[in-house]
């Protein structure tokens, strides 16, 4: 089949209709960042292995590395967050975590091959400006001292304006970070009061001024639609006010409510304050017309970027990689978290460590790496991930290519859940031949759904 063709970034789409295909399609659908997706991770770790899960993906001939570092301290709580965080103002506190991080990296470095690469590091989690410039330096040097990292690495961080100094951004630069994402949300008052963030446009002004000065070559900056107080015409506002800071990505994200039990308190201060469900739509149908019609290009769901930036080119060249940080570049490298609730992924599977910060602490200090729970890929969980993720990704299936990849006759063998995806093909989400089936521009924004046919374990 020919490559997956990214939208014209003039292309606008039917209000009305994208309203219709979204009240049609709505419902929880996983995201697909794994698959299986972390709800299905066990916590038996006799059964899971951790360890061999390391020493099976250093097997000669490893690819490179993708690090992810997850930094956990925020000087408060954000109510539309649901990252593992700790609230706390003492900056001291990221001493000890930085040396948490050190003895983690130094038993997974027992596991590896120093030989492996690193072609892409992830600074993120609550806040990684938390973190003073002098720490941001100690953690550059544990992380260079125990990985070798190629001359092009791509090294990104999260960056929050409200508290970002001169210093830090040096600190970043020093480390080789050249790509940022800056959480905006929104930049209306009130929502900003309702979910417990003020962020005035000028602070996104200057940290976005800081890091083009300082050599940022890329910046993503992240909304989230359906916010409290939000409405259709106050995040029109929003879209303005950040397409005036230039950024080369975009991530546009749907706000989910949680339960009482997820967030104690959080459910009373959103009461009565949330947008309906078609006044979300709105939003997101709004976002996909402003952003597409600024030319931007669709890479799937709700992430966009500008033509030439590498995450688009990467989309065009088949280059484009999904896991727990979302949409990415340098495909074919296994994923080696660190921190707490940081998830790694390899061939043969997934771990994730522990969340509680104590926890965390207790495994390392005997000497066992901090993994509470995983999952082991069975042959089955191959094939399909790599359906969801050809989808997810290259918004098309090959099905001769694929074929010959996972060494099934995949016409026949998932003839099921080819056969359900009529549905689709009438409402001009996809497009099916006997050769393969295409993702349509107007199916884009319902990749996961798409997707979710190709899932097992879905209920």
């Amino acid at each position: 089949m020919a490559p997956s063709r990214l939208p014209s970034p003039l292309y606008v789409p039917s209000a009305s209709g994208g309203l219709a295909l979204l009240r049609k399609y709505a419902g929880p659908v996983p995201r697909y960042t794994s698959y299986p997706t972390a709800d299905h991770f066990i916590d038996n770790l006799a059964a899971l292995r951790p360890a061999s899960l390391v020493t099976q993906d250093n097997r000669p001939g490893a690819g490179p590395l993708s690090l992810y570092v997850h930094l956990p301290f925020c000087r408060s709580y954000c109510w539309f967050c649901d990252c593992a965080h700790i609230i706390t103002t003492d900056q001291g506190a990221a001493e000890g975590y930085l040396d948490d991080l050190a003895r983690e990296i130094a038993l997974t470095g027992r596991l590896m091959d120093a030989a492996r690469t690193v072609t892409q590091l992830h600074l993120g989690g609550a806040l990684p400006t938390f973190l003073s410039a002098a720490q941001l330096r100690r953690l550059g040097r544990i992380l260079h001292a125990a990985f070798k990292f190629d001359a092009d690495a791509e090294i990104a961080v999260e960056i929050d304006p409200r508290y970002l100094e001169v210093g830090q951004v040096d600190a970043l630069c020093e480390i080789g970070a050249r790509r940022a994402s800056i959480g905006i949300q929104d930049t209306d008052p009130a929502v900003q009061m309702a979910i417990q963030r003020v962020q005035p446009p000028a602070m996104n002004e200057r940290a976005v001024t800081l890091l083009r000065n300082a050599g940022f070559t890329s910046i993503n900056i992240d909304l989230v639609h359906g916010l409290p107080k939000q409405t259709v015409s106050t995040f029109a506002r929003t879209l303005d006010d950040v397409l005036g800071l230039g950024p080369d990505r975009l991530s546009v994200f749907g706000h989910t409510p949680v339960s009482e039990s997820e967030s104690p308190g959080r459910v009373s201060d959103e009461q009565g304050l949330l947008p309906g469900l078609d006044e979300r739509m709105r939003m997101q149908v709004l976002a996909r017309e402003r952003l597409l019609a600024a030319g931007y290009v669709n890479l799937g769901m709700d992430h966009y970027a500008r033509p030439r930036d590498e995450l688009a080119i990467a989309a065009r060249s088949g280059g484009l990689q999904r896991n727990f940080q979302g949409y990415g570049t340098r495909a074919g490298a296994s994923v080696y978290g660190f921190g707490i609730s940081a998830i790694s992924s390899s061939p043969d599977g997934y771990r994730q460590n522990h969340t509680s910060l104590s926890a965390y602490r207790d495994a390392l200090a005997r000497g066992e790496l901090p993994v509470a729970r995983g999952w082991r890929l069975t042959e089955e969980d191959r094939r399909r991930r790599t359906l969801i993720m050809k989808l997810m990704c290259e918004h098309r299936l090959d099905f001769e290519a694929l074929s010959r990849e996972l060494g099934v006759d995949v016409k026949g063998t998932y003839a099921k859940e080819l056969d359900s995806l009529t549905e689709f093909e009438a409402d001009d989400i996809l497009h099916r031949t006997d050769r393969g089936i295409e993702i349509t521009d107007t199916g884009l924004p319902f990749l996961r759904v798409v997707a979710a046919r190709f899932d097992a374990y879905l209920k």
